[in-house]
């Protein structure tokens, strides 16, 4: 694992030749010969304008072909790129080029083409690049070609970085940095990504490389000579026609993007022959609902558990051969060690809960400029995750909650972990979806309220719910509340967004 990736990518590309490597969202198809001489270009058409070994380009992009040709090309010069994820509200991403000192930025002019604007005009000293036509700077989707590059790679010492803004951004931006360590281990591994009877990979991406979890499972599949199938929005009729029309075998979607799946009648006529695996990513699913998806997908069916600071923490493949431990998330990925630790930081031996812990090659190299949060979730090498979770006795790992989601009660302190709560209420037949937050009460300090999504048609009650748990938990746990809604609120990363579900309570 020496050596800058970017540098590899390019020998690995040439090698793949007139193999097709990507399928933007609009139709256009690229091989791998065609990747190759794009990150060449827009490498070239960087360092004729200034860009050298260090420089930091805010990146303002999509999912698109180009968002990964510029990746590439600014680390193969030794840069540290800045993912700018484009619906965080204008009072923050306003603050992420002057926090991270950028030199330059790169823009979409055709998708986010006012906003890059903006952002541009904050520092009229930046060095700004378009991506398209009509907007500030270079065009680098309209490149000439070029036979030789300017510098040569094998000269640069500097080693590339990512920042990538974590989900839940408040304030002051808090972004993360992946490195050396994270770049590095994704090619190598990709060595092992696909068995040898397996046919080529083909994975539709729903998340751009603007989210660290995009870049690895692109980097993933093209260093295994896969095919990278970009998707823009999360239609699932789109989703569907794109998996049987593009012969797609692989791809990652969140649970509430899961429970749409499954719950959309165009699932029963899809095209769904060339799928080999269906990874559930981003949170927790319900068992009950992975239940009902192994019957659609059997062994394609796997959980990934990951978050922004190591995107691979733990595996569970074929999922669904397993019913009893559909709670589960498997087994440490790769190099990943797992702890389970008390208060005191002591491991914990398997079936007491506590913060899960990690270490390995792909943890974050730490928060830019925030050396509290370093100090408070980077120790000796491990990462605290804010996570709650267990192992059993053979070794697979649960997820029970979020530290921050636990609802702390006055009743001989219990604490009331949410998932299990859920998984509960999802187990209904008539409940499609549910999320507990806790919230303030007089009595208890703090009690659950639940959030449930009935299935159409459906008559449950509150009573009924609340009985529910009692039968299958305990007292202590059952919601004070239940709020029947149409839809839970989702973040931009796909997941529950729970902070939204505790204004709505408070508001």
């Amino acid at each position: 694992m020496t050596g800058n990736y970017a540098r590899r990518a390019l020998e690995v590309f040439a090698s793949y030749g007139d193999t097709e490597a990507l399928v933007a969202a609009d139709g256009r198809r690229f091989t791998f010969g065609d990747m190759h001489d794009a990150i060449r270009d827009t490498a070239a058409a960087l360092w004729q304008h200034g860009i050298r070994p260090g420089t930091t380009i805010g990146l303002l992009v999509t999912n698109s072909p180009e968002s990964f040709f510029v990746q590439l090309a600014a680390h193969l010069i030794g840069c540290r790129t800045v993912f700018m994820v484009t619906n965080t509200p204008w009072v923050f991403l306003r603050e992420v080029l002057p926090f991270v000192e950028a030199d330059a930025l790169v823009y979409e002019a055709d998708t986010v083409g006012q906003l890059g604007r903006d952002l541009a005009a904050l520092d009229p000293s930046m060095r700004v690049f378009s991506i398209g036509a009509g907007g500030l700077g270079p065009d680098l989707r309209d490149l000439p070609a070029v036979d030789q590059l300017p510098f040569r790679p094998e000269d640069i010492t500097t080693e590339p970085a990512s920042l990538f803004q974590t989900s839940g951004t408040t304030g002051t931006p808090k972004l993360l940095q992946h490195g050396r360590g994270f770049f590095a281990t994704v090619p190598y591994v990709a060595d092992f990504y696909r068995p040898a009877d397996q046919p080529r990979i083909r994975h539709l991406s729903l998340s751009g490389g603007f989210r660290s979890g995009g870049q690895s499972a692109a980097l993933m599949t093209w260093f295994a000579g896969g095919d990278f199938v970009l998707q823009s929005g999360m239609d699932i009729g789109a989703i569907l026609d794109t998996i049987g029309r593009e012969r797609i075998t692989s791809i990652h979607i969140s649970p509430p993007l899961l429970y749409q799946l499954l719950d959309d009648p165009r699932l029963a006529d899809a095209d769904l022959s060339t799928l080999r695996s269906l990874t559930i990513c981003c949170a927790a699913a319900s068992p009950a609902r992975l239940a009902e998806a192994a019957k659609w997908f059997g062994r394609s069916l796997n959980v990934v558990y990951g978050m922004s600071e190591h995107p691979m923490i733990s595996t569970f493949p074929d999922i669904g051969a397993d019913p009893a431990r559909l709670a589960s998330c498997g087994f440490p990925w790769h190099d990943t060690r797992v702890e389970i630790r008390d208060a005191d930081r002591t491991a914990l031996p398997a079936g007491r809960a506590g913060e899960i812990w990690v270490s390995g090659e792909m943890v974050t190299e730490g928060y830019w400029k925030r050396p509290d949060l370093n100090a408070e979730n980077l120790v000796d090498g491990w990462l605290r995750t804010g996570d709650v979770g267990r192992f059993d006795a053979e070794g697979y790992l649960y997820i029970l909650d979020r530290i921050t989601d636990m609802v702390v009660t006055q009743i001989a302190g219990t604490m009331v972990y949410c998932r299990p709560l859920e998984d509960v209420l999802t187990g209904h037949p008539d409940v499609r979806q549910a999320a507990v937050v806790g919230v303030p009460d007089e009595l208890f300090g703090e009690a659950p309220h639940a959030y449930v999504v009935p299935a159409p048609g459906a008559t449950v009650t509150t009573d009924e719910l609340r009985q529910l748990v009692v039968d299958q938990l305990s007292a202590e746990w059952a919601p004070r509340e239940v709020e029947f809604i149409d839809a839970l609120p989702l973040t931009g990363a796909g997941k529950v967004d729970k902070k939204a579900l505790r204004a709505r309570y408070l508001s």
